[in-house]
């Protein structure tokens, strides 16, 4: 592929506020994670994906859901979307105003019984109700695909699988896809793989990378997926989070790490570097550890001179 065929602008999802810190065993309290998702508006995101109405019980860092969805001061031009697992986390979540919400499926059928107690099938049939219930009340529907290229139960998931679940998702009515490397094992051509095997169902447009860092890969990923045109990608800032379903499985890649590459490749994502370097250090300063996140490093470093 030509250097002019690399889209020229990407926009970019930071999922560090949910999916970054749904396992830190500290509790962060709401105003840190209210603080955060502001710092991050400032620094140019205009994706944020702030908190999930699941079960208190099953994921207790995100208890505080509705306390953070109203605390935020929220710009226009900024989308602000949470993850709602059934039709009780919609009713909740629609009292809060997001722009998007999120619903998931595996394409792993092992890692489906696991993390949600049943089948691929069955666990896009149960989203069916929450999509319409969203569409009707005006509000976009993303679809998080996991386990799209490996899976901590099936090892390898065949690209069939991706083009199953995708089809699953088109027929209730998700509107844009992740194409998601849940636990980190992918390669760039697996990536590719199942990217197109996704795009029968949704187009380029449509399609969203999210890959973790767990084996180092995620930024020859993001690579993969940009000579395929896609051009919408999830990161975490300062590279939170994991899986509490996914063993092993380490953070997102780091929102700054995808930025530093993207800049230094001419392609333009309207985020200012510096000031996401300072929203990824104020989370990590409060968690009590570093940035996972080389750029993030290496610019605090040069900083300290």
């Amino acid at each position: 592929m030509s250097l002019s065929q690399l889209p020229s602008r990407v926009q970019l999802i930071d999922v560090g506020p949910r999916d970054g810190l749904q396992n830190e065993k500290q509790p962060v309290p709401a105003a840190v994670k209210i603080e955060l998702v502001h710092r991050l508006q400032a620094a140019g995101l205009t994706e944020i994906e702030v908190t999930s109405f699941v079960s208190p019980k099953w994921v207790p860092q995100m208890a505080d859901n509705a306390e953070v969805m109203a605390g935020i001061q929220r710009q226009s031009g900024v989308r602000y979307s949470v993850l709602t697992p059934n039709l009780q986390g919609f009713e909740a979540a629609l009292q809060t105003r997001p722009d998007e919400i999120v619903v998931f499926g595996a394409a792993s059928e092992a890692f489906s019984r696991k993390n949600i107690n049943c089948s691929i099938a069955e666990s896009i049939e149960r989203f069916a109700p929450v999509v319409q219930a969203a569409l009707a009340a005006g509000i976009a529907v993303r679809g998080a695909m996991s386990c799209t290229v490996g899976c901590p139960y099936e090892g390898d998931v065949a690209p069939e699988r991706v083009a199953y679940l995708a089809g699953l998702m088109k027929q209730i009515g998700v509107q844009r896809v992740d194409v998601a490397d849940t636990i980190g094992a992918g390669t760039p051509l697996k990536v590719q793989k199942a990217i197109e095997a996704t795009l029968p169902y949704f187009d380029v447009d449509h399609i969203c990378g999210h890959f973790h860092d767990t084996y180092g890969q995620a930024l020859a990923n993001t690579l993969a997926a940009l000579q395929m045109g896609v051009w919408n990608f999830q990161s975490s800032v300062a590279g939170l989070g994991g899986c509490p379903y996914a063993k092993g499985a380490t953070g997102n890649v780091a929102t700054e790490d995808v930025v530093y590459m993207l800049h230094g490749m001419g392609i333009e994502t309207g985020i200012d570097l510096d000031k996401l370097v300072d929203a990824g250090a104020f989370i990590s300063n409060f968690l009590g550890r570093p940035p996972n996140s080389n750029v993030a490093k290496a610019i605090l470093n040069k900083r300290l001179g």
